[in-house]
């Protein structure tokens, strides 16, 4: 065990740089954000073929439910943060998505309600990943310093992508033997495992909180404000207006491509069961291609090119990427572009993305956070979907939505640059880091 334990440390410490006092909450993160994306990437495929189940006419409809619904629970989780220290939200949030499972579990055993069920079911991933994914960020940014976050992250992110790789695994291998209800329950089961890390999580800062201070732990400190201040303060600092902007063109190229990829596999393939598999094949190259960006690049790439490269790294891809699909709009060149562009997309610019929200306040950390990686990132789809809606019926081909999505992403790029040069300020700055 010892051979084990410092052969572990060696490689820690080389391809990391993790310092000792870190390494056991990197660890529990690393574990914590594995049960999280396995758990996800068991139901992503689930929902993608639920989400077809009647065609993909009603996506745009689907998107703007999430949309709306996001509305809705913002607030609520505002309030919660408001009143509740972390120690309490944290662990219920995921206990009342565990809950719902159950009940999709009990509600997809009846056939007359299925489109019924099969529609909520895609609204409610598509909240329940964002929604679980910002917390987990959220807390991430509270646990680790600014410095931490650049050389942490990465790794963290990477305990992510192999929960991303296992999930597709399972849901492809065990689609058409267990039943997609029962896929559910795994997932369930792997959110308890997530639950039981961050009970660990919370251990290991309250002992540095008693071991640094005798002030009171941030782990019992509540945040406050008002329900709705998330939104506001949002709208109020230029910097994370700059981060809604990025995320609004993020999703828009997303959307774009999601719904060209949706529309190639249903006249492609018959059954939800095929579709269910077809898209955890396409989840498992990506996150495949993730995994090695991970191990072998991030951490090097982030330092040495700064935040601003590695968040413009996303809209070069999808330059490339959509320059592309418009002269070869076929399914293995979305396979290929989808794989590339999620690969940069989780390994480099989304730990880099994460990291904007060190230099913030607790609350800009919370609530801000989950504002936009909820609602602004929801509204995004909904706005995007209609509108390549609203571009198909004038007659615009796949191509010629490929084409115009790329000088989008070319304002990304830019976008990017201004994001990494104002985070690198704040990260300097003595001053107040949300004005």
């Amino acid at each position: 065990m010892n051979t084990i334990r410092s052969t572990v440390l060696k490689y820690l410490e080389q391809s990391v740089n993790v310092r000792d006092e870190e390494v056991r909450a990197l660890l529990w993160s690393f574990a914590f954000f594995f049960f999280l994306l396995c758990a996800y990437y068991i139901l992503r495929p689930v929902r993608d073929a639920m989400g077809i189940i009647d065609g993909t006419k009603n996506l745009p409809w689907l998107f703007t439910a999430t949309f709306l619904t996001m509305l809705a629970i913002v607030p609520l989780f505002g309030s919660i943060v408001s009143r509740f220290p972390r120690r309490v939200f944290l662990p219920v949030v995921y206990w009342f998505f565990i809950f719902n499972l159950l009940l999709f579990y009990a509600a997809l055993h009846y056939k007359p309600f299925e489109v019924y069920a099969a529609r909520t079911f895609f609204v409610w991933v598509s909240v329940f990943n964002l929604f679980v994914i910002s917390v987990f960020w959220s807390s991430m940014a509270d646990m680790f310093s600014n410095e931490q976050g650049k050389r942490l992250f990465g790794f963290i992110a990477a305990g992510g992508t192999i929960g991303a790789l296992t999930g597709p695994i399972i849901s492809a291998g065990l689609a058409k033997t267990v039943g997609i209800p029962n896929l559910l329950l795994i997932s369930a089961v792997l959110l308890m495992g997530a639950l039981f890390c961050i009970r660990q999580l919370l251990k290991i800062t309250k002992m540095a909180q008693s071991n640094t201070s005798t002030g009171e732990s941030v782990d019992e400190i509540i945040i406050g404000g008002g329900i709705f201040s998330g939104a506001v303060q949002a709208f109020r600092s230029p910097y994370l207006m700059g981060i809604c902007i990025y995320f609004l063109i993020y999703t828009t190229l997303s959307t774009f491509l999601y719904l060209q990829q949706a529309d190639i596999i249903k006249s492609g393939f018959d059954s939800k069961e095929e579709h269910t598999q077809i898209f955890a094949i396409i989840d498992f190259a990506a996150n495949a291609l993730t995994l090695l960006t991970q191990f072998f690049i991030t951490g090097r790439f982030v330092k040495r090119f700064g935040l601003g490269i590695a968040l413009s790294l996303v809209p070069i891809v999808s330059i490339i990427g959509f320059a592309v699909l418009s002269v070869y709009p076929t399914l293995i060149v979305i396979i290929v572009f989808q794989a590339v562009r999620r690969a940069s997309n989780y390994a480099i610019s989304r730990p880099a993305r994460e990291a904007l929200f060190t230099v913030v306040t607790p609350e800009e950390k919370y609530k801000s956070k989950n504002f936009i990686d909820t609602a602004v990132y929801r509204g995004g789809d909904a706005v995007s979907s209609w509108a390549r809606s609203g571009l198909k019926a004038m007659g615009a081909s796949l191509a010629t939505i490929s084409l115009i999505a790329v000088p989008i992403a070319a304002i990304g790029c830019i976008v990017a640059i201004l994001l990494g040069r104002k985070q690198n300020d704040l990260a300097n700055s003595t001053e107040t880091p949300n004005k």
